[in-house]
């Protein structure tokens, strides 16, 4: 049965979640999450089956041609249940208060996520994967099908006297517990030596399989490092770094990297990209370039925003949300090389090259085909063939771009292009600092353009939007989202000093009080005061794949605070931190975020202001771009007029008739100065 002409067209028809969409001609009679669906569930008196997954998810895919497209099964969910489907990436939210219930009763999780609800929205059985009949040790999902609707029917009242348990378990699972801590170094020291106790001497990392990239956690080492000087903490994000660009997670074709490594070595991705890993990643590797000047962390960065602007930006400047694990209907088929596949493209002789330096073998390194990924350093590489580096880099670098034309011809991964307001102002901060660090006018022009769309197609009057596809933007935007888009804008700002960035910040930091503070217990809460009434209304702390939006909001408070001189701002901020210190003790890995703001907030912060001519100040700001700078405030404007040092303090009492640059701190400012070398002395002593 053809697309054009399905047998089977439920509600979701009318969503515009890719996701959604994937399962608009399931023969489940799908509802979106809303009231039709549990008002449906109150008049027919049926449980509600709730699956929420997102459409870069290999294991949702297999549940969904398993089961939500067989006929029979599908009869039965009908039958038994109202079905509802959630995009977890549109409905943070939803998915958070199901994902804590069966993370309480089973001790796992993950998506496909599956929950029965009664009517009234309280879990009372859920898992994740079922498979379509019993193996791998799970119950079929007809079975559990049949059980869960039978223990409704004849189990009913002790489903309701469980309720209340229930709802206030998972009331507690969005509580800070842990009583307030100093705000001092101490918390910086405790984290960081837990997380070097935990890194993987040999691979890089933290942990065993699977191993995810924890870029949070080796942005805070990089700062420990610049803090303390601590060559542990230096030497286990370059051995991170090396180890994930040198595996098969990062695709050395085409750019990017895969959400996670199956093994410990970084070799086999899950194969999906996802928008989010790779701003962290790519601003991660972009710092330890400032850090440290090595080449290879510049390349990897770069070809990473290639990447997204090549594949995963729309005309309009919105950045799309991922790419699929699939293409047609196998995990990682798009990646994959064979030696006569790679002897096609390139010839006999350059392939045989390629195929020994990226390990293109007749037996393979994943399912009896091969993930390119080098095997050895270039220079040796080269001396054993008798090549010049420059030689022997060269043909290698030609091999990955024709093999890059070639696969371009192959069915490609299913492009996830809704955009998404958080993900995307994570992405505008990565593309605005690599912008002023590699002085590229491009990059800051794609940064500019999707600062732009965020600000007039993901905005309804002084309110962020969640999610756009195709025009249409919906859903009330979450903590998380006001504060990486208000990251975002302040990164664009400090960039390129344009004064229209910091105003908006401001301004969506003003709502983002408004909507989301909870003055009592001092942070905020996940969704806004006026959002739909869900059966908790929660709060985030942890950092997961992406930061936490108290965390990044935090960060911005203290920047902001001291950009737009306003200490409410950073008072608050401070209240927050006191709040999670312990946690950011304790651990680490769930709070690299906030261990970052924590960072900033004890300072030294470098408060600089350049004045001048974009020309003129190009050659003045060299010091910082070259330099790791992490609490560093910049500001730039070609004149110090009344108007902007009104809004920006550090512009106060500033006067150039060349290019100078202040550096100041608490707003105490230095002589200026007019030359770069003459900066990087004034650095230097702020740092000491």
């Amino acid at each position: 049965m053809s697309e054009s002409d399905p047998r089977h067209t439920n509600r979701l028809k009318q969503e515009s979640s890719p996701y959604l969409l994937q399962h608009a001609h399931n023969p489940v009679d799908w509802y979106p999450w809303g009231e039709e669906a549990f008002q449906q569930a109150r008049r027919q008196d049926k449980p509600v089956l709730l699956s929420i997954g997102y459409s870069a998810c290999h294991w949702c895919h297999v549940m969904e041609r398993e089961s939500f497209e067989n006929e029979g099964i599908a009869g039965r969910m009908n039958e038994l249940f109202v079905n509802i489907k959630v995009d977890r990436e549109e409905r943070p939210d939803v998915d958070a208060i199901y994902m804590n219930f069966v993370q309480m009763t089973t001790g796992q999780g993950g998506w496909p996520l599956t929950v029965f609800l009664t009517p009234d929205q309280v879990p009372f059985y859920g898992g994740t994967y079922f498979p379509p009949e019993d193996r791998y040790g799970r119950p079929g999902f007809p079975r559990i099908l049949a059980g869960v609707a039978e223990a409704y029917r004849s189990k009913r009242e002790e489903l309701e006297a469980s309720k209340q348990e229930t709802v206030g378990h998972l009331q507690r699972a969005g509580e800070w517990n842990l009583p307030e801590g100093e705000v001092d170094v101490s918390v910086l020291d405790q984290a960081a030596k837990t997380l070097l106790g935990a890194i993987d001497r040999s691979h890089g990392g933290f942990g065993t399989a699977p191993k995810f990239p924890a870029a949070m956690a080796l942005a805070f080492l990089l700062r420990y490092q610049k803090r303390t000087g601590s060559a542990e903490a230096g030497n286990a994000v370059r051995l991170s770094l090396d180890k994930m660009a040198s595996g098969g997670m990062f695709d050395h074709v085409g750019g990017g990297f895969a959400r996670y490594s199956v093994d410990e070595r970084w070799l086999v991705p899950h194969f999906e990209k996802m928008l989010y890993d790779n701003a962290l990643l790519a601003r991660l590797y972009l710092e330890s370039y400032q850090q440290g000047g090595r080449e290879q962390d510049r390349r990897v960065c770069q070809s990473i925003l290639q990447w997204v602007e090549r594949e995963m930006t729309d005309p309009q400047g919105g950045f799309y949300s991922a790419l699929d694990a699939d293409s047609e209907g196998v995990e990682g088929k798009f990646y994959v090389w064979t030696p006569d596949q790679t002897r096609q493209v390139l010839g006999e002789e350059r392939a045989a090259l390629f195929n020994e330096f990226y390990d293109v073998s007749p037996s393979g390194n994943f399912e009896g085909k091969s993930i390119p990924h080098p095997l050895y350093d270039l220079p040796s590489f080269a001396q054993k063939h008798g090549r010049s580096e420059d030689e022997m880099g060269s043909l290698l670098e030609e091999c990955l771009e024709q093999l890059f034309e070639a696969r371009e011809k192959r069915v490609r991964p299913g492009l996830d292009d809704k955009v998404l307001a958080a993900w995307n102002g994570m992405m505008l901060t990565t593309f605005s600092q690599a912008a002023f660090v590699l002085q590229s006018s491009d990059l800051m022009e794609t940064a500019r353009r999707n600062a732009r769309f965020l600000c007039s197609q993901m905005m309804e009057g002084d309110r962020l939007t969640r999610t756009w596809k195709e025009g249409q933007a919906k859903l009330n935007g979450y903590l998380e989202d006001y504060a990486l888009v208000i990251e975002g804008l302040t990164a664009l700002y400090q960039a390129g000093g344009e004064l229209e960035w910091l105003d908006k910040a401001v301004a969506l930091t003003e709502t983002q009080i408004e909507l989301f503070w909870d003055d009592s217990e001092g942070d905020f809460y996940f969704t806004p005061e006026d959002h739909e009434d869900l059966l908790v209304r929660q709060k985030e702390y942890f950092d997961n794949a992406t930061p936490s939006g108290n965390a990044a909001a935090c960060w911005n408070l203290l920047r902001l605070g001291i950009l737009a001189g306003r200490q409410d701002l950073a008072q608050k901020a401070r209240r927050m931190l006191a709040k999670v210190s312990q946690g950011c003790a304790r651990h680490p890995q769930g709070f690299g975020y906030w261990l970052q703001a924590l960072d900033f907030a004890l300072g030294p912060v470098a408060e600089v202001a350049v004045l001048g001519s974009p020309d003129e100040r190009r050659s003045l700001l060299r010091p910082l771009r070259e330099t790791f700078i992490p609490n560093l405030v910049l500001v730039q404007a070609e004149q110090a007029d009344p108007r902007r040092a009104a809004r920006v303090p550090l512009l106060e009492g500033k006067d150039a008739t060349r290019a100078t640059a202040y550096v100041c701190r608490n707003y105490a400012c230095r002589q200026p100065v007019h030359s770069a070398s003459e900066l990087e002395e004034q650095l230097a002593q702020i740092d000491a």
